[in-house]
């Protein structure tokens, strides 16, 4: 598409909204960003560009410290109606975005892996526009980061209307009580959001909320009167919604949601946002150091992710991430987890698809980031965006906030001080999940008391990989069982999940000999086997998937380099290769995975398959022409499997019963209406 073309079409799609409106629609509705725009690399030539885009798509050494470019978009927005404006949600750019409208600064944003909302005050409603996002994703040494130096804007860009009242961060978070068998009652969603009053007058407002069951079809309906609120002010909304009917709960096996539609006004009844989500109900609690999902202990098999694609990295598209779902499905994984907030609309898959997900803040490595007070508070905030996102989602299983940092941290105050802010944020902003941090363990590591403050502990640990140092070995896949007993011992309060651990493979060669991919294979199935010896809640792969990584990178850290390892900017550990080439490894995961349940006693899962798509035998090659048709196999199986899932047949209606006792109730209830309590 020419760029005239390109802006003719974008144009076309914002001016569609008065049309919506005349129709009817109850707000104006968002516009998505995608097309229509420029992208000049420092030096180069604008050439055309769809978002996601990344601005150097090849990982190179030399691309890797990072460079600066500029993005353009011309655009004709519609009017709105009085009281609405227009704002920019950006939901990833990496790594520092500086926003301008129309010549004004609109602002600078300078985190690369949370999204974030700018009001477009200086826009020209049915005029032209010009939107210019400068870009900057050069690199020092911190913070530290264990994958590639992407830059771009790698996620979607959307032009959102604002009412007189705004409800930002809208989460429905559920409440379950739930026995050992697994039968759960007294189904709730706690109501959660903030409002921000923009209009010029003080206004109280109110917001309705309608909820449908996902089998029953039982409506829940609440009305939430807000507090009166001066212009500019925000208040917090919290309100306890007791659902009607049986609970429809959310699990890996049955990925059932509820429809919720949550309408917000001003003072004067006049309507100012709709809210849309699919919400799932489900209990994640820890209970005498295990993981509990709706009351069951479960037992975790999984394998990390990178969002990185060949060609594209992290500017995923949908069928980028319908792929990577596939791929956790096909091995049978039950959780992934990865170093950032995922992409929003993968976290709507891996919902749908029954994948939890061991959610994690960007805060790694990063001690001497947290020196100060002003260091700590960013990666709070941090971690605050990353929750805020994440937290509608149902597969949501635990927030870690940090990965990696000094694995004593009482002998390091700054550290201690934020791991310990950090799970107080967390439980503040979704009371519903677990907080963990995840920890590199080694040999001799003490016993620390700020570990107390979790509910669950990630261990990285790779025995059996790097030989470790000469006060703390790691050189045997036997040391894990027993070390996990150790941590078992200590924190007995504290759910323990073996988070990470892999090997590299590049090349064929015998088990005994490591970089091959028979001792990757054979490397994964011993540990499977220690962790299911031990007391671990289970073991995350690290990773599904290669990945782009530091330059120069040989997968022998504190080891002795070989003149016959490969030496490239590829992290190795993937069960997949970075092209799509399934290892041996694979095989093994998958047959693994599929013979553990996730609630321990219960039927194995699926029966593994004999051989992954295109597997290779001892080393990735002739298999292509068979991976390409098994990924296009596997891509019509995924479609099936989804519309399955929707069309599933619909029970008989359950009876309505009520859930709860008066006494328990901390709201009035009018029929299916609910006055709920307000909190500021």
């Amino acid at each position: 598409m020419r760029p005239v073309a390109a802006v003719i079409a974008v144009s076309a799609a914002l001016l569609a909204v008065p049309a919506a409106l005349a129709r009817g629609a109850e707000t104006p509705a968002p516009v998505q960003l995608d097309r229509g725009w420029t992208f000049q690399l420092a030096g180069g030539r604008p050439q055309p560009v769809t978002l996601p885009h990344v601005m150097q798509p090849r990982p190179t050494p030399g691309s890797f410290a990072g460079t600066t470019g500029t993005y353009r978009l011309r655009f004709t927005p519609p009017r709105l109606p009085d009281g609405f404006a227009w704002a920019l949600r950006f939901e990833q750019v990496r790594r520092v975005a500086r926003v301008a409208l129309n010549g004004a600064l609109l602002g600078v944003h300078k985190d690369p892996y949370v999204p974030f909302t700018l009001a477009a005050g200086s826009l020209r409603p049915g005029q032209p526009n010009e939107l210019v996002v400068d870009v900057d994703n050069r690199k020092g040494p911190e913070p530290r980061e264990g994958w590639w130096n992407w830059g771009g804007i790698t996620r979607p860009v959307t032009l959102v209307p604002q009412g007189p009242v705004v409800l930002r961060d809208l989460a429905l978070l559920p409440r379950l009580a739930c026995g050992r068998s697994g039968r759960c009652r007294d189904g709730q969603f706690l109501v959660d959001g903030w409002l921000t009053n923009r209009s010029a007058v003080a206004t109280r407002p109110t917001v309705r909320v309608r909820v449908t069951a996902p089998r029953s079809g039982a409506v829940t309906k609440a009305v939430i009167a807000g507090p009166q609120l001066a212009p500019g002010q925000t208040a917090r909304l919290r309100a306890r919604l007791h659902l009607n009917g049986r609970a429809e709960p959310w699990s890996p096996a049955d990925p059932v949601r509820y429809r919720a539609v949550v309408q917000t006004r001003d003072g004067h009844g006049r309507m100012a946002q709709v809210d849309r989500q699919r919400a799932g109900l489900r209990s994640v609690i820890v209970r005498g150091g295990h993981l509990l999902l709706n009351g069951r202990r479960i037992e975790l098999r999984g394998a990390s992710i990178q969002e990185d694609v060949p060609g594209r990295g992290p500017a995923l598209d949908d069928a980028d991430i319908a792929q990577i779902v596939h791929q956790l499905k096909a091995v049978h994984a039950n959780v992934t987890r990865s170093h950032y907030l995922l992409n929003d609309r993968l976290l709507d898959r891996l919902d749908a698809a029954g994948i939890l997900v061991w959610t994690q803040a960007p805060i790694f490595h990063r001690d001497v980031l947290l020196r100060t007070p002003r260091q700590r508070a960013n990666a709070l905030a941090t971690l605050r965006t990353t929750i805020l996102a994440a937290r509608r989602h149902p597969s949501t299983l635990v927030y870690s906030v940090a990965n990696e940092l000094n694995a004593v941290p009482s002998r390091l105050p700054p550290t201690q001080a934020y791991l310990l802010a950090a799970a107080r944020e967390a439980r503040s902003l979704d009371p519903t999940v677990p907080v963990a941090a995840d920890v590199l363990a080694y040999p001799s590591l003490p016993f620390d008391p700020t570990y107390r403050s979790f509910d669950a502990l990630g261990i990285n640990s790779y025995f059996g990989w790097y030989p470790g140092k000469p006060d703390r070995p790691t050189g045997t896949v036997h040391q894990l069982t027993p070390y996990l007993r150790m941590w078992h011992d200590r924190y007995p309060g504290q759910a323990l999940v073996l988070t990470e651990f892999g090997a590299e493979a590049t090349k064929p060669g015998p088990a005994s000999e490591k970089q091959t991919y028979a001792f990757q294979a054979d490397y994964l199935k011993r540990m499977l086997a220690a962790v299911g010896r031990s007391p671990a809640d289970g073991a995350i792969y690290w990773t599904l998937r290669e990945f782009a990584v530091k330059p120069f990178w040989d997968g022998l850290e504190n080891a002795t380099p070989r003149p016959d390892v490969a030496i490239d900017s590829i992290h190795n550990k993937g069960l997949i290769a970075y092209h799509g080439q399934p290892k041996p490894a694979w095989r093994v995961a998958s047959r693994q995975f599929a013979t553990t349940p996730l609630f321990p006693g219960a039927p194995p899962r699926a029966a593994a398959r004999r051989a992954p798509p295109g597997a290779p035998s001892d080393l990735p090659g002739a298999a292509l022409l068979a991976l390409a048709l098994a990924g296009l196999l596997g891509a019509a199986w995924f479609n099936v499997w989804c519309f399955r899932a929707v069309r599933a047949a619909r029970p008989e209606p359950a009876p309505v019963v009520p859930l709860w006792r008066e006494a328990d109730r901390d709201d009035v209830a009018v029929g299916h209406d609910v006055v709920a309590a307000f909190e500021a």
